[in-house]
């Protein structure tokens, strides 16, 4: 599957070179990152810094507007003992509650994500796509997570899946796009970085891993190598793109571990919530159980912490 020619990405310049991923020397490189150790004050920041970067995410057919307004609260005050502890980034629900995040975080500087274009399976036409996005954003969003087609994916049609990027981007208008990968479904590595060059040819401003319905999700490697192609994209062109691990991160020294996994790839300029994301809807809680055992000494029980 190779990409077409004529892609070239926002704002000029070329694509760097797709190539092929070797995956051995990318798990080994994953797996010595995640045994760094920090040191108790870095653990501190880095716990802070994880709670800054999650988006919490409810996205069941159950969902309800008294679920949606508990999870607005919890996102500005995931602490309310504590009111050092800082918001989360965003918050992430279906187009059809986004009006209810709306009033529940009115005054907050907590954004409100939406997924669309069919989520989670990307099958619709590319018109029910395009007016998903656009009753998400007209609702208030200020994020779309929307689904690369991995239909056309994997059959080949990258120019197709090229101008359905390139389509929901404009109906973004002002709106941040994360563009969803599925990295569970597209079965190497290699494709990864041939979906993540054509997201970000496309306009995506992130590329994220997973939806969290499809196993495996967010892993390690799999992020490694979505954040070497930013890196390569950023030292061909300038580009700046956020990256968003998604689904099966639940445990505070997993978020630490993809933190290091940034910083060793990207550096500090990437350390921001503005350019990585944790997807979560879990982890939260165990953060805070390791950032009050950090500070005092002592574990709180999880039974202290609301259910998400």
């Amino acid at each position: 599957m190779a990409l077409p020619r004529t892609l070239e990405l926002p704002g000029g310049g070329r694509l760097p070179r797709v190539g092929s991923v070797d995956a051995v020397a990318l798990e080994a490189r994953a797996a010595e990152l995640a045994k760094r150790s920090i040191k108790r004050e870095s653990k501190v920041f880095a716990l802070e810094l994880a709670i800054r970067m999650m988006d919490l995410t409810t996205l069941e057919g159950a969902d309800t507007p008294g679920k949606v307004r508990a999870m607005c609260t919890k996102a500005m005050y995931p602490d309310p003992g504590e009111p050092s502890v800082p918001h989360v980034a965003a918050v992430c629900v279906y187009p059809s509650l986004v009006p209810v995040a709306r009033r529940a975080l009115k005054g907050s500087s907590v954004k409100i994500a939406s997924v669309a274009t069919a989520f989670p399976s990307g099958q619709a036409p590319l018109a029910v796509k395009l007016a998903d996005v656009r009753a998400a954003v007209e609702a208030g969003a200020d994020e779309i997570d929307m689904v690369l087609d991995r239909g056309a994916f994997l059959s080949g049609r990258m120019g197709q899946v090229y101008e359905e990027v390139v389509a929901v981007k404009e109906e973004c208008g002002n709106a941040h796009l994360k563009v969803i990968l599925e990295t569970g479904e597209l079965g190497s590595y290699d494709a990864v970085r041939r979906a993540s060059l054509v997201a970000i040819a496309g306009g995506a401003d992130f590329i994220k891993t997973s939806t969290g319905k499809v196993s495996p999700a967010a892993t390690l490697p799999v992020t490694l190598c979505m954040l070497e192609v930013i890196r390569d994209v950023h030292d061909e062109t300038g580009l700046v793109i956020g990256t968003k691990p998604a689904g099966g991160i639940r445990k505070a020294k997993q978020a630490v571990q993809y933190l290091c996994v940034l910083h060793e790839t990207l550096g500090v300029d990437w350390m921001t919530p503005d350019l990585f994301r944790f997807g979560a809807s879990s982890l939260l809680n165990d953060v805070l159980l390791q950032l009050r055992k950090q500070r005092t000494g002592i574990y709180r029980s999880p039974d202290e912490f609301t259910l998400d």
